[in-house]
């Protein structure tokens, strides 16, 4: 059963809540899949039992077509806040981690023809696979973070906090103004361009920082099938 760590695996003391995720918080990523440019950030919630351990080797749905990788900041929330000032939002967050936004992508595509919500593509068990969280007074700067996902030992993604079309900041202040935003949330900021199908045996090598001073390195890999 998933808890909340530290990225050296201790157990942080707050509840596991619910994962608010950001759909086209990066220009690169709107163009490779050639959707248009949201008004307002675009959110929706994958549930307490899409959560899992990205250290873990990680299960993917075999029988719904490809399944695809979107690497994020994960940012994760220690106090309660709700229509909160910009400074709230700040000392609201416990600490910043790394996830996965899996996507069972013929599904969504789907789902988005019908005019339909995403839950079956984005909602399933072990949907969100993240990382131990490094505590906020680790971070000089929220608009200063870049991280990088790997498989099979080729670059796939490189995303930065200053692509984002909302920052950390402005995403929690504006969600925090639809819905309360309680300690042990999560909240999933976008991915960069380089989404793609995950296949069974593929090893994951995912970093936090630059590559020459990173935060934290780790490695996973996609289950195979029995």
């Amino acid at each position: 059963m998933y808890s909340h760590k530290t990225i050296t695996n201790d157990l942080i003391d707050l509840p596991v809540g619910k994962v608010v995720c950001v759909g086209r918080n990066y220009i690169d990523h709107i163009q490779e899949l050639n959707n248009p440019i949201p008004q307002q950030a675009l959110l929706f919630i994958k549930p307490q039992t899409s959560l899992c351990d990205i250290n873990q080797p990680i299960d993917i749905p075999m029988n719904s077509g490809e399944c695809h990788n979107e690497l994020e900041l994960a940012v994760l929330i220690g106090k309660p806040i709700t229509k909160a000032s910009v400074d709230e939002c700040l000392s609201s967050i416990w600490g910043i981690g790394l996830g996965l936004d899996l996507t069972l992508r013929q599904v969504q595509d789907e789902l988005k023809a019908k005019g339909l919500p995403w839950e079956r593509a984005k909602a399933f068990d072990g949907a969100c696979p993240v990382s131990g969280f490094v505590p906020l007074e680790s971070f000089t700067n929220l608009q200063d973070i870049e991280f990088a996902l790997a498989i099979n030992n080729q670059n796939r993604q490189t995303g930065h906090s200053k692509m984002m079309i909302w920052g950390i900041l402005s995403l929690l202040q504006e969600i925090c103004q639809i819905f309360t935003l309680m300690p042990g949330d999560i909240v999933m900021t976008g991915t960069p361009k380089g989404v793609g199908p995950l296949e069974a045996g593929d090893r994951l090598a995912i970093r936090l920082g630059p590559p020459e001073y990173p935060i934290f390195e780790l490695e996973t890999q996609v289950n195979q099938p029995d």
